[in-house]
């Protein structure tokens, strides 16, 4: 029989595994705060900060911005990849993120675009370069973009230097200004970290394991969609192997019951379960607790998108927009640029 899960608890589940609960100050183990979520999205947009900046400070604001820098550049303590987008990683999960390197890189090299731009710099000469040279940011090389500029179109090295970072044959070295700094991944990543190789069944084990840790349930949609690295059969085949799963019955904000998984510890998990902060929390629309919009409507009943892909007289609340979390509700939202809204049909009953 399925574990039955009421959406009040559902909600705590997911805010405490998201490191939202406890108010957000005391001691900061960043590191940990990291591990915990599985990854820190990146992004070029600054309405305030940054995302992972935001995200980071969060879960504890005794945050500082030049905290990452130093793990990643100096401490080596996270690399960054792809998951579903550019993110940290703590760089433990190095090894189990060789059959993403895999599979980005040769389908990044299967793109026309790439095939073009490798036509005009060698990625060989790419690497001989910073071989030689040290780190290299886009801006040492000057190849350009033939014809009129689109606006996802970027310069034959840009691309060249991207396939070989999809791939693993370079690792981000540091970020200055949020530029990227590109090097040889084996004078960045350890190398017990590098030279440790497990099989794909075992990384695929590992990434389903871990993402419905952090998710503490998940459907098989959410639990593919964590990381972004395994696709729907891999999942599936996996949640029919794994025999310790649990099955749970999750109530939605709307009442209705759901199935859904959890690891074999759920019950000890609802036993120790307290109330989230009161703190009121301005969320980033990068934050992993409410990227995944289904499960953020499923769980909350707070319906939100991110409105700069949106065309201007499309949006309804703006380009750029900040979740209002308070306690275990969405209550508002407000405008990076103007005073915030607080919105009470966005409250579930």
């Amino acid at each position: 029989m399925a574990l039955p899960i009421p959406n009040r608890q559902a909600r705590w589940l997911w805010l405490n595994a998201q490191a939202l609960s406890d108010t957000p100050t005391g001691p900061l183990n960043l590191p940990e705060t990291i591990r915990r979520l599985g990854f820190v999205q990146l992004d070029t947009i600054q309405n305030v900060t940054r995302a992972h900046h935001h995200i980071l400070w969060s879960r504890n604001q005794n945050y500082r911005e030049p905290m990452i820098d130093k793990l990643l550049g100096q401490d080596r303590a996270v690399f960054e990849h792809f998951t579903h987008d550019a993110s940290l990683l703590p760089m433990e999960f190095y090894p189990m993120w060789q059959r993403q390197f895999r599979c980005l890189g040769e389908k990044v090299a299967n793109y026309a675009s790439f095939r073009k731009a490798a036509r005009a710099i060698d990625g060989q000469q790419i690497k001989s370069r910073i071989a030689a040279e040290g780190p290299l940011s886009t801006h040492d090389f000057d190849t350009r973009v033939e014809g009129k500029k689109q606006m996802w179109d970027r310069p034959p090295h840009k691309r060249v230097l991207d396939q070989l970072w999809y791939a693993g044959e370079l690792a981000t070295s540091h970020r200055k200004n949020f530029a990227k700094y590109y090097d040889l991944a084996e004078r960045v990543i350890p190398s017990r970290y590098r030279e440790t190789f497990h099989d794909d069944a075992t990384q695929i084990e590992w990434l389903c394991r871990n993402a419905i840790d952090r998710l503490a349930f998940g459907t098989l949609g959410e639990i593919q969609r964590f990381w972004g690295a395994v696709d729907a059969k891999e999942i599936r085949s996996w949640a029919q192997g794994a025999r310790d799963l649990v099955p749970v019955k999750l109530q939605a904000h709307d009442g209705q019951w759901r199935d859904a998984l959890a690891l074999p510890d759920i019950e000890e998990r609802l036993t120790a379960l307290a109330a989230p902060t009161a703190r009121l929390r301005i969320i980033n629309p990068f934050d992993p607790v409410v990227r995944d919009r289904n499960r953020l409507l499923t769980l909350f009943g707070f319906f939100y998108r991110n409105e700069m892909f949106v065309p201007a007289a499309q949006r309804q609340w703006g380009y750029y927009v900040y979740p209002i979390l308070e306690r275990d509700r969405f209550v508002g939202r407000r405008h990076g640029r103007a005073s915030w809204q607080r919105s009470w049909r966005d409250w579930p009953a």
